[in-house]
């Protein structure tokens, strides 16, 4: 958790100690993105040599909490129909789930979407609406923003994935919340 306080020598009185909880700011977002997405995705691959589009759908829950003070969730993903992208690049999972929980300005994944290695995005919060993700697992640097919109109907989502230092996925996801 980042807490910033005041310190007694920079004369703003001794017992004025505000206190700024990210953690809460981030709890609170997390739980505005629970329920069933529409995800219309658009992923440039190869330097952006192919294209493709397609549409999946996303169902985030959160979970009673493991331990105390903590955040947890899980992710369940599935198209909406047979695309022929997943046989074309089989290192994306058709359909799967994580879980993952929150500690401070880290999210504890059980495991990545391109691979089922464990690991830790830092988050950055941009404002009340946008958080910016960055993982690093393997060989792989990933970038993430997820912005929430109009009363949080919907979410736009850009991801760059980086694989040994080159550029190698790029995805613009524009979700709609079906459900609750």
């Amino acid at each position: 958790m980042v807490v910033i306080n005041q310190k007694k020598n920079l004369n703003f009185g001794e017992n004025n100690s505000p206190e700024i909880s990210i953690n809460s700011n981030l709890k609170r977002w997390f739980s505005r993105n629970i329920g069933l997405w529409k995800s219309n995705r658009t992923y440039f691959l190869d330097e952006g040599q192919k294209t493709y589009n397609l549409c999946m759908n996303i169902n985030i829950q959160a979970l009673e909490n493991k331990s105390r003070g903590d955040s947890h969730y899980k992710f369940i993903w599935y198209p909406e129909k047979k695309y022929n992208f997943f046989a074309e690049n089989p290192q994306y999972k058709e359909k799967g789930e994580m879980q993952a929980f929150l500690k401070g300005h880290q999210l504890i994944r059980e495991n990545f979407y391109l691979s089922n290695v464990e690991g830790i995005s830092n988050i950055k919060q941009v404002d009340e609406h946008e958080m910016i993700f960055e993982s690093s697992y393997k060989d792989w640097y990933i970038i993430e923003h997820t912005r929430l919109v109009d009363s949080d109907k919907y979410r736009f989502r850009v991801i760059y994935s980086w694989n040994n230092n080159k550029l190698k996925i790029v995805e613009n996801h524009h979700e709609i919340k079906i459900i609750n």
